[in-house]
C-alpha cells in the first residue's frame, strides 16, 4: 500500500453557473448548516471563507483530502460573519494522524442526492476498469477480484455495478482510480484540487476528477457537467430544428417564386400568342422555306463534320502507329543494351570462375600428389619418360583402349574431374527399348551413385526436342541440361568443354565420333558410351 496523500488546504466552493439546476442535481439539505464534526473542523479547510457556506459540511467535506494527515499547524476557526457556525466555540486541537489504512465511512464518501450523468459515469467506470488491472492483488476489493482477471473493456461492461459500488464504499480503490485519472490529466486534477474551473477544460473530465478526488464542493462539478451536457444536447436539437425550419422555409420560398414565375410566363405567352397568331399564319410559308433551307445547310454541315472526323481519325491512327513503332524500337534498343551488359558481366564472371576452378584443380592435384606419392627430388622429368613408355606400350600392344572401363575409373580418380555425358546417346545404347522418361530416370540415378562415390562433377545433356513439360527433381550431385530449341546436345557439350579452364580434366562420354574428335581437340578425354554403361553396371 502507498502512503496517504497529504490533505491540501481546502479551497473555496467552485462557482456554479446561474440558471435552474439540472434534473437530478443535489439540493442542500438541513445538514448544510451544521459544522463538520471531527478533527478536520480545525484544519486549514475549516478556516477559509467556505467554512460557513453550505459546502463546508455534508458528505463532500470528509473526502480523502479532508480526512488524510496534514503537516499544517492547527489554528482556531475564525468566526463567520453569519450563520449558525458563528456561535460555535473554537475547534479543539486535531488528534494524532490516523494510519494509512483507515477509511472514512460511506456517509463521508458520497452525496446520496448526487446522480452522475451518463457520460461522467461511463468515464469513471472506464478509469476504474483500467486502474483495477494495475492494482496489487492485496489492494483489490473482494467483490472485484474475479473481474480483475478480465480485460479493461470487459470489466467496464460486465462488472459496471460492482465497480460503481466499490467506488462508493472503498476509499482506497477510489484513491487508486483517482491516481490513474490524475496521471492522465495532471493540470485538470490540480485545478479541481484548488476548486478552479478552467474555461477551456471539459466539464465532463472535471466532474470525473472531482468525483474521484472528492474536494469540497465536488457535486458542483457534477452539476456543471450535467448542465453542460444538457446544454449541448439542447443546442444540438435547437440547431437541427433551426436548420430544418430554414430548409423548409427556403423550399417554400423557392416554390412560391417558381409558381409566380410560371404564372407570369404563362400570361405573357398567352398575350404573345394572341397578338402574333395572325402574323404567324401569314409567315408560315416563309418560315417553311427557311426551315427547308436550314435543313439543307445542316445536312451539309453534318457531312463536312463527318469528313473532318474521318480525317482526324486517320491522322490519329497514323500517329499511334508511329508511336508504337518508336516504342518498339526503344524497347529493342534497351534490350540490346541490357543484353550487352549481361554478356559483359557473364563473361567476366565466367573468366573468374574458370581461373578459380583451374587454381583449385592445380592446388588439389599438387596436394594429393605430395601427400600420397611422397616422391624424392630427382633430376628426371616426366617428359623424358613419356615417349619411351608410349613406344614400349605400342610395341607390346598394351595401350589403353577407349572402351576399357578401367580407363574411365582412373580418369574419375583425377582431382576436380568433370564428367560430361551425352544423355540419349548413352541410354539408347544401353536400354533404348524403354520410354524416354524411364531412360532419363535410370541414367540420372546411376550417375548420382557414381558422383557420390568418386566426388566428380557430373553433367548430363539431353536434346531439347524431347524436353518434358515439367522438369523432374534431379538427384544431388548431377546437373541435368536440355538443349534450347534449334540446338543439339552435341553443341551444348562442346560449349561445356570450351568453358572449362585449360588443365582441368574433362571426360566426355559419347559414341558419336564427331563429338569425340571435337572434344579431344579441346583437351578433353573422349570415352565411349559402353564404358560408362559397364562402369554403371558394376556400381
Amino acid at each position: 500500500m502507498t502512503a496517504p496523500v497529504p490533505a491540501a488546504p481546502e479551497p473555496p466552493e467552485p462557482p456554479v453557473a446561474s440558471g435552474p439546476p439540472a434534473p437530478g442535481s443535489p439540493t442542500p439539505g438541513p445538514a448544510a448548516s451544521k459544522p463538520a464534526p471531527g478533527p478536520a473542523a480545525s484544519g486549514p479547510a475549516a478556516s477559509g471563507p467556505a467554512a460557513s457556506g453550505p459546502a463546508a459540511s455534508g458528505p463532500a467535506a470528509s473526502g480523502p483530502a479532508a480526512s488524510g494527515p496534514t503537516n499544517a499547524e492547527p489554528t482556531n476557526a475564525e468566526p463567520a460573519a453569519s450563520g449558525p457556525a458563528a456561535s460555535e466555540p473554537p475547534a479543539p486541537e486535531p488528534a494524532a494522524e490516523e494510519p494509512a489504512t483507515s477509511r472514512p465511512s460511506s456517509a463521508e464518501l458520497v452525496a446520496p442526492d448526487t446522480v452522475l450523468p451518463g457520460a461522467v459515469r461511463q468515464r469513471v467506470l472506464s478509469l476504474a476498469a483500467d486502474a483495477l488491472g494495475r492494482m496489487p492483488a492485496d489492494e483489490v476489493p473482494a467483490p472485484l477480484r474475479a473481474a480483475a482477471r478480465f480485460t479493461p473493456a470487459k470489466r467496464a461492461r460486465l462488472a459496471a455495478s460492482s465497480l460503481a459500488v466499490a467506488l462508493e464504499s472503498e476509499s482506497l480503490f477510489r484513491l487508486r482510480v483517482a491516481e490513474v485519472a490524475e496521471r492522465q490529466q495532471p493540470a485538470a486534477a490540480e485545478a479541481v484540487r484548488h476548486a478552479e474551473s478552467p474555461a477551456a477544460a471539459d466539464p465532463v473530465e472535471l466532474a470525473v476528477l472531482a468525483y474521484l478526488l472528492r474536494p469540497e464542493g465536488w457535486p458542483a462539478y457534477v452539476e456543471r457537467a450535467d448542465r453542460s451536457l444538457a446544454e449541448r444536447a439542447e443546442r444540438s436539437r435547437s440547431a437541427e430544428r433551426d436548420e430544418l425550419v430554414t430548409k423548409l422555409q427556403t423550399q417554400l420560398d423557392e416554390a412560391r417564386e417558381a409558381l409566380q414565375e410560371q404564372a407570369e410566363r404563362a400570361a405573357a405567352e398567352v398575350t404573345t400568342a394572341r397578338a402574333d397568331a395572325d402574323a404567324l399564319r401569314k409567315q408560315v410559308r416563309q418560315l417553311t422555306g427557311q426551315m427547308r433551307a436550314a435543313e439543307r445547310a445542316a445536312a451539309a454541315a453534318d457531312e463536312a463534320l463527318a469528313e473532318e472526323r474521318r480525317r482526324a481519325t486517320a491522322v490519329e491512327s497514323t500517329a499511334q502507329a508511329e508511336l508504337r513503332r518508336l516504342k518498339s524500337r526503344l524497347a529493342e534498343t534497351e534490350d540490346a543494351v541490357e543484353g550487352a551488359r549481361r554478356a559483359a558481366r557473364g563473361s567476366r564472371n565466367a573468366d573468374e570462375a574458370r581461373l578459380w576452378l583451374l587454381l583449385e584443380t592445380v592446388s588439389g592435384a599438387v596436394q594429393g600428389l605430395r601427400r600420397e606419392l611422397a616422391l624424392t627430388p630427382t633430376d628426371e622429368r616426366p617428359g623424358d619418360t613419356v615417349s619411351a613408355a608410349t613406344a614400349a606400350a605400342a610395341a607390346a600392344g598394351i595401350l589403353p583402349r577407349g572402351d576399357d572401363p578401367a580407363l574411365l575409373s582412373r580418369l574419375l580418380e583425377l582431382p576436380q574431374v568433370h564428367l560430361v555425358v551425352d544423355g540419349y546417346n548413352v541410354t539408347k545404347t544401353g536400354y533404348g527399348d524403354l520410354p524416354l522418361a524411364a531412360q532419363r530416370k535410370r541414367l540420372t540415378q546411376g550417375l548420382a551413385v557414381l558422383a557420390a562415390r568418386t566426388g566428380a562433377e557430373v553433367t548430363v545433356v539431353y536434346d531439347g526436342a524431347d524436353r518434358p513439360p515439367a522438369m523432374p527433381a534431379t538427384p544431388r550431385g548431377v546437373r541435368v541440361l536440355f538443349s534450347q530449341p534449334g540446338q543439339t546436345a552435341d553443341e551444348v557439350i562442346r560449349r561445356l568443354v570450351a568453358a572449362e579452364p585449360t588443365g582441368r580434366p574433362v571426360v566426355v562420354v559419347s559414341a558419336d565420333k564427331e563429338v569425340a574428335d571435337g572434344v579431344k581437340r579441346s583437351g578433353a578425354y573422349p570415352i565411349p558410351s559402353v564404358s560408362l554403361l559397364a562402369r554403371l553396371e558394376r556400381a
